[in-house]
């Protein structure tokens, strides 16, 4: 039996690293760079953190149990397809999308004037207002993959509530 009587909290954690001739897509919005992120879909590393925060708030797994990079079907997708289908399987559990606070670890670009852009993005995805979605970017000091540029972090916290 369900318990959907509480507020429910998960993290998530994705990296990829940067490769040539991809785009780079944070967020689930397309950021000029000269590298994107490798990876079996556009490999959104925000959107993938924010898929496993909600997932295991749901505890339903994480994004490679439902989305595997060994499917076809997967390949290229746009993140944003991912994310509104876990919302879909939230709800299907019996919560909704409280909030999601998104950081990014990246040296270069800078993303903060595409920051307003993501936060309505994924909150039009998780049927939730913007002022409901935190993201934030923050380097790692020249310290480490990301800092050597080598790759993009993201790490996520979201919050269920029950549906009314």
């Amino acid at each position: 039996m369900k318990s959907t009587t509480f507020t429910r909290f998960g993290i998530g954690y994705d990296v990829h690293r940067f490769a040539p001739e991809r785009p780079l897509v944070l967020g689930g919005v397309k950021i000029p760079s000269k590298l994107g992120l490798m990876g079996h879909s556009d490999a959104d590393v925000l959107l993938h953190a924010i898929c496993d925060a909600l997932l295991g708030a749901a505890a339903l797994g994480d994004i490679g149990k439902h989305f595997p990079d060994t499917s076809r079907k997967y390949r290229n997708i746009s993140s944003m397809i991912l994310l509104k289908e876990v919302e879909a399987m939230v709800r299907r559990r019996g919560y909704r999308v409280a909030n999601v606070d998104g950081t990014l670890l990246l040296q270069e670009p800078k993303i903060q004037r595409y920051v307003p852009t993501m936060r309505r993005t994924i909150a039009r995805a998780l049927r939730i207002t913007p002022d409901r979605v935190s993201v934030k970017a923050t380097t790692n000091e020249a310290l480490g993959f990301v800092g050597r540029g080598e790759g993009c972090a993201a790490l996520a916290v979201a919050s269920l509530t029950p549906l009314e």
